[in-house]
C-alpha cells in the first residue's frame, strides 16, 4: 500500500467542508491513517512550501496556509498519490474538472480547497514532515477485501 499526504486548506476549514472532502476521500477507497486539526506554525509552513520561496506568491502562501486551522491527513491506497490527485482535481479549480473536490468546490488559485502530494517522494517528505510515527496508524479495514484483487 501507498501513503500520501493530504491538508485540507483554511479556506475549506473555515467554509465547513472537512466533512464533504473527507466522504469524497473515504468514498473512493483511500483510507486515513492520521488526521489532525491543527494551526500550521509558521516554520512549518516555510519548510512545506520551501520549494516556493524564490516565487512571488510565496509571502501570501505563508500568511494564508498560517491564517486558520487545517486539517492534515496521510492516507493510504494502492496507487494513492495518482488516485488521490484525480480526485483533488487541477490546481486552479476554474481548470478543474466538475466532480472534483477543486472542480466543485474551489473557485481561485489561491484558495483551492487542499493540497496533495504530487509524487511517491512528495508524499514521504511531507508525511515525515507533518505527522510524527506514532501518530498513524496500521490497521486492516474488512472493506479491503472488496476493494483490492
Amino acid at each position: 500500500m501507498e501513503r500520501t499526504f493530504l491538508m485540507i486548506k483554511p479556506d475549506a476549514v473555515q467554509r465547513n467542508l472537512i466533512g464533504e472532502i473527507i466522504s469524497r476521500i473515504e468514498q473512493k477507497g483511500l483510507k486515513i491513517v492520521g488526521g489532525k486539526l491543527m494551526t500550521v506554525p509558521q516554520s512549518l509552513a516555510e519548510e512545506h512550501y520551501s520549494e516556493h520561496k524564490s516565487k512571488p506568491f510565496y509571502n501570501n502562501l505563508i500568511e494564508f496556509i498560517t491564517s486558520a486551522p487545517v486539517f492534515a491527513m496521510v492516507v493510504e491506497a494502492e496507487d494513492a498519490v495518482h488516485i488521490s490527485r484525480h480526485i483533488i482535481g487541477k490546481t486552479n479549480p476554474s481548470e478543474a474538472t466538475p466532480g472534483t473536490i477543486r472542480g466543485d468546490l474551489g473557485l481561485t488559485v489561491g484558495r483551492n480547497i487542499i493540497h496533495g502530494s504530487d509524487s511517491v517522494e512528495s508524499a514521504k517528505k511531507e508525511i515525515a514532515l507533518w505527522f510524527k510515527p506514532e501518530e498513524l496508524s496500521d490497521y486492516t479495514e474488512t472493506r479491503e477485501t472488496w476493494l483490492y484483487e
